[in-house]
């Protein structure tokens, strides 16, 4: 199986924000995939009703929850949706966060069992990708996939996870963006979004990793962090901040818009702005 081509931006939107208008005017902007986020049910219905209303882009998601979905059901889903829309499905499976799952543990043999199960059914490495943060999970996700998708990051988490994967492998972070002006409040709807994050181990593990301390974490997050997570400003400052992920090796930015309203506004802006 040849790697799938994803273009340079993709959006992250949980599945029950997404429907098939949506994605045919993502498609009409140029962007070259939709990461299905909220953990998926493994049944895929959603990617199927986006693929089904496209002609182009390229559905994933972001992610199947390996305690959710059993491989085989996650495998039954991923060779309904190739063999009928082709190139144009890619399988991303992550292990989540210990905090929501009463079975967590074992979690990097759970994930190699799991990979070896989807070997089993016979899903190519090339058609699926791992939901991965630290060092031996990236490592993982070059190996046995095709690459990485990295959850809320920074680009130079980006730069990091690129030296640990090497030069083949995709490398597509999600980025969440507000699209406003006025800093006070852009930083304030950034700061609610990550607040369920600043209390998950993984995360704060990740954070303190790329240097950020107890001090930045604890509080709902200094305005370093915040900042460094969450692009905030115009169009031109969101798009600025999808190119520093592309500049430190990303393949592609999902890019996540945060708010109410219609993302409409702020995706075309990023996708005008970046050319």
């Amino acid at each position: 199986m040849d790697k799938i081509e994803l273009g340079r931006l993709g959006i992250w939107r949980p599945w029950s924000a997404l429907d098939p208008e949506l994605a045919r005017d993502l498609e009409d902007l140029g962007y070259g995939a939709i990461w299905i986020g909220g953990s998926p049910r493994g049944d895929l219905k959603i990617a199927e009703r986006l693929l089904a209303g496209t002609d182009r882009i390229v559905i994933a998601t972001g992610i199947v929850n390996m305690w959710a979905t059993p491989a085989t059901e996650a495998a039954a889903s991923y060779h309904r949706l190739h063999d009928a829309y082709g190139g144009r499905f890619l399988l991303g499976v992550g292990i989540g966060h210990p905090e929501a799952t009463q079975e967590y543990r074992s979690p990097y043999e759970t994930i190699v069992r799991y990979l070896d199960d989807l070997d089993a059914a016979d899903v190519p490495a090339a058609g699926r990708v791992l939901a991965a943060l630290g060092p031996r999970v990236l490592r993982l996700a070059a190996e046995r996939t095709a690459g990485a998708h990295p959850y809320f990051t920074t680009p130079e988490h980006t730069r990091q996870a690129r030296e640990t994967l090497g030069a083949g492998p995709l490398l597509v972070p999600e980025q969440k963006v507000v699209l406003d002006t006025d800093e006070e409040r852009a930083r304030a709807t950034a700061r609610e979004a990550a607040k369920m994050y600043l209390g998950l181990r993984n995360y704060v593990g990740n954070f303190k990793r790329l240097g950020f301390t107890d001090a930045d974490v604890a509080g709902g997050g200094s305005d370093a962090l915040i900042d460094a997570l969450v692009a905030q400003g115009d169009a031109a400052a969101l798009a600025a901040r999808v190119r520093e992920h592309l500049d430190a090796g990303a393949d592609q930015v999902a890019v996540q818009v945060l708010g109410d309203g219609d993302p409409r506004p702020a995706l075309r802006g990023i996708a005008e702005a970046l050319g």
